[in-house]
């Protein structure tokens, strides 16, 4: 655990989320500034079943750590750390994550993540036809493609093919070569209106108009089936040749079949590979690809053999593709997730796409009803009429004088925005593309998401007045920061370099820090008596721990280990029935293994030097400084403590 992670933790050992207490009253001051029994009561509480030091749930000593707690991050915001530009931005940063919490709509996004997962449980096979529209495009044009795909649809319906009807009328290029067949494809694969048309379409039907932002489809739903998962294969490839040749066409075949038939001999299929695969991204990796589902190549040829082979190292007869001839093996398996596994990936797809505008539209609605705006009309039309068609090629400017739009353009929640800020905010949007027409419904649209702006910005920048268990986490991470910032400059950094400050401590408390008696010993073990003994001997005749196991060990079997070193009595590497003198002691046995000890030297107890014990000693003294620290501020800081209310809090927590 970094230092950080310590202050940060006593933090939240001190804070909790809010929960239900009875009304809060004054339990201390500091400098006159009130802290109040909710917190204690629930500080106490919440952290009861954590503690290990049983004297920390004695209500007085607590109250004592929790005092001593607040004397800190005073001292803290005394010293002005809570100015650093480190800790405001680390508290910036850690504020914009936890408010993501709370600046989306749980529920519409949980109803999302459930559809999400169980589209991801099928497999969809369909075709379609696009008549292209742009999304801003003028209404007579968005009517007439409408009107074009719905003559289509009554075509299909009549009896046309419509594969037919892709390849003469959509505007999607791939129809040329495909018929607007677009193979199976599962959840996330197409834009969400698409993918949802596709799923919510009868197998055999053809879907009604859906808009998307490429125009208008109609679907044609194939097939539905059971999602495969994913697969990982390798493969050899050889591409066809560019010219189309039949002899080089036979040539590739002749050749595929021969390598089918080395490995069928035994040869390795990833040296081959490399050798023979003409599919350089692979090729060197031993034709291993990347993991893959359904819809995700351009070869529904590959995908078949693929999920055709059912055990790992399976390898599939030469297959033909329009690309060229394969062998695949597989590699393995991926089923598709369980929902607790899936989740994560399936919400930050859902953040990526086109359903994350749900979640938003939700929440804007939501604002919308909490914070009622009223809308100054006047104003309104006056900003309107500074808007023309210079917007569209960017190079509409703000008029020349802002003084008659400093009034309110609306309000909510006690705010007022100007209609001078709703122009800055037109200014700063007419460089973005595909911009909506004409110019009074431009300024409508522009108006309505400024609105949701400064309606979303106002929630977040009260997030904390909204949510008491929100403030609460702040509070207490923000405390945590300072912390560790005040403990690092008045406590860790001076305990390391005040060497006279740590001298002088160590030689006050110099019978904290002593070593037991200590022996210098060899010590080796077996399981064999007869070996014991041969060790016992050959030592005895001086050989060296190299010599002796050279002669004991052999390459296949080890008959004894050593170990040196000086230990401290009692300590678990020192055989227990050994008589430590100077000198050669007796082959002892002791469960499993017989000892053979030689004792070097015996040290008798006596204290360590701070060499000897530093990191311990460090640790001491900061201690030491901290405890001292407390004392300090204690007298820098007036502290007033309630007695009478502090004496009613442990009535009420015995109770």
């Amino acid at each position: 655990m970094t230092v950080k992670q310590f202050c940060l933790g006593f933090a939240f050992f001190v804070t909790a989320l809010l929960s239900a207490q009875s009304s809060k009253q004054v339990l201390f001051t500091i400098n006159d500034k009130p802290y109040y029994t909710d917190e204690f009561i629930r500080v106490y509480n919440k952290n009861l079943d954590l503690v290990k030091d049983e004297s920390q749930k004695d209500l007085d000593h607590y109250l004592e750590l929790f005092v001593g707690y607040k004397l800190k991050v005073t001292k803290a915001n005394a010293l002005g750390l809570q100015n650093n530009p480190q800790y405001q931005n680390e508290l910036k940063s850690y504020r914009t994550q936890l408010s993501k919490n709370y600046l989306t709509d749980s529920k519409v996004t949980k109803e999302l993540v459930d559809e999400g997962y169980a589209r991801t449980l099928k497999e969809v096979r369909a075709a379609h036809i696009l008549l292209t529209v742009d999304e801003n495009a003028k209404p007579e044009d968005t009517l007439a493609a409408y009107k074009s795909i719905i003559e289509l649809r009554n075509r299909v319906l009549k009896g046309e093919d419509f594969g037919q009807l892709a390849f003469q009328y959509s505007q999607d290029p791939s129809a040329k070569e495909n018929r607007g067949d677009l193979g199976y494809f599962s959840a996330f694969r197409m834009v969400y209106p698409f993918e949802t048309a596709a799923f919510t379409t009868p197998k055999g039907a053809v879907s009604q108009p859906v808009r998307t932002r490429f125009g208008y489809h109609i679907i044609e739903v194939k097939d539905i089936r059971d999602n495969r998962g994913d697969v990982t294969v390798a493969h050899i490839m050889l591409m066809n040749p560019t010219d189309d040749s039949p002899t080089e066409l036979e040539k590739n075949k002749t050749t595929i079949f021969e390598i089918y038939n080395k490995i069928q001999q035994g040869e390795s299929f990833e040296a081959l590979a490399k050798q023979f695969s003409q599919d350089k991204s692979s090729a060197s990796k031993g034709g291993l690809l990347n993991r893959f589902g359904s819809g995700q190549l351009s070869s529904e040829e590959f995908e078949t053999v693929a999920f055709s082979l059912q055990n790992p190292s399976d390898i599939s007869k030469p297959f033909q593709t329009q690309f060229g001839w394969h062998i695949m093996k597989l590699i393995e398996k991926h089923p598709v997730k369980t929902y607790e596994e899936a989740k994560p990936d399936i919400e930050t797809k859902i953040g990526r796409d086109e359903r994350s505008r749900k979640i938003t539209e939700s929440l804007n609605e939501k604002l919308r009803a909490k914070y009622p705006v009223k809308r100054s009309d006047a104003m309104f039309t006056k900003v309107k009429k500074t808007v023309n068609d210079s917007f569209y090629d960017s190079t509409w400017k703000l008029p020349e004088s802002m003084k008659d739009f400093t009034a309110p353009l609306f309000t909510f929640a006690n705010q007022n925005v100007s209609g001078e800020q709703f122009l800055n905010y037109l200014y700063s949007q007419q460089k973005n593309p595909a911009q909506v027409r004409p110019v009074a419904k431009l300024v409508d649209f522009h108006y309505s998401n400024f609105v949701d702006t400064q309606l979303n910005t106002y929630y977040n920048d009260n997030l904390e007045n909204e949510f008491p268990e929100f403030a609460a986490v702040m509070d207490e991470y923000r405390d945590g920061l300072l912390l560790f910032d005040l403990m690092e400059k008045e406590i860790w950094e001076k305990s390391k370099t005040d060497t006279l400050g740590l001298q002088a401590f160590h030689t006050e408390n110099a019978n904290k820090y002593l070593w037991k008696k200590r022996y210098d010993v060899l010590i080796i073990s077996s399981t064999k008596a007869d070996i014991a003994k041969k060790a016992h001997k050959l030592l005895k005749q001086g050989k060296s721990v190299e010599e002796i196991k050279k002669e004991l060990n052999t390459k296949e079997v080890v008959n004894v280990m050593t170990t040196a070193g000086i230990f401290e009595e009692d300590n678990a590497i020192l055989p227990k029935t050994v008589s430590y003198q100077k000198g050669l002691q007796p082959v002892v046995h002791e469960e499993n293994y017989f000892y053979v000890v030689q004792v070097n030297a015996v040290q008798e107890a006596g204290p360590k030097t701070l060499a000897e014990c530093k990191g311990r000693a460090i640790n001491d003294y900061q201690q030491y400084l901290e405890e001292n620290w407390v004392t300090n501020l204690k007298q820098e800081f007036k502290v007033t403590v309630n007695q009478s209310v502090f004496d009613s809090v442990k009535k009420q927590i015995k109770n």
